[in-house]
């Protein structure tokens, strides 16, 4: 890496081995730091370039973090989520909400990668969550998971869920959720290198 203070989006992105688009929403999202210069270009701190190539040698990079918002009120499948995931051997940023209401702020302020939720929940619940979410085009097709305890008869007596979500029942299926994230991340990986 060069010896200079700073680097340019496409100078990073070289060294990083991403995309600009890449590294243009790493910047945005605070992942590096940078500037814009009076003319509007970015200009990367090359400290916080060494410190994401020194995190993808320890075995994670922020940029390659899975963004996981669950939706559940059961404080006890809460801890059940943020111990397996902690122990899984790739990285997840967990984000943890008790209500569908609360789900769909944290949505509106920073899109998860994927949205795993229960459908019964208090205040707003899950069904209501799900279809407010696909009737606002900007998270239409986002990835979305649902892991409850009722039976098919009775989700489809509460009008049913998009053909797209996948379905688990209660007892968390940790073995076969862990499966699905991990595609998702190997894609991520995958698009983040190309």
């Amino acid at each position: 890496m060069q010896d200079t203070d700073y680097l340019s989006t496409r100078e990073a992105a070289s060294i990083l081995g991403l995309s600009l688009g890449t590294v243009q929403k790493m910047v945005e999202t605070g992942a590096l730091q940078a500037w814009k210069t009076e003319g509007g270009h970015r200009r990367i701190v090359a400290a916080s370039v060494r410190e994401m190539l020194a995190q993808r040698q320890r075995g994670g990079a922020a940029s390659t973090m899975l963004d996981v918002l669950v939706a559940e009120d059961n404080l006890t499948f809460q801890t059940l989520y943020k111990s397996a995931f902690e122990l899984w051997d790739f990285p997840i940023k967990l984000r943890l909400v008790d209500n569908g209401f609360d789900g769909l702020l944290q949505v509106g302020s920073r899109k998860p990668d994927v949205l795993i939720t229960d459908l019964m929940m208090p205040g707003m619940d899950g069904f209501d969550m799900i279809r407010r979410l696909r009737s606002n085009k900007d998270y239409a097709s986002m990835v979305i998971v649902v892991v409850s305890s009722m039976e098919a008869e009775e989700i489809a007596a509460q009008g049913g869920l998009p053909n797209d979500i996948m379905v688990y029942k209660k007892p968390i299926p940790l073995v076969e959720i862990k499966g699905y994230l991990r595609a998702i991340y190997q894609l991520r990986l995958h698009h983040s290198g190309s």
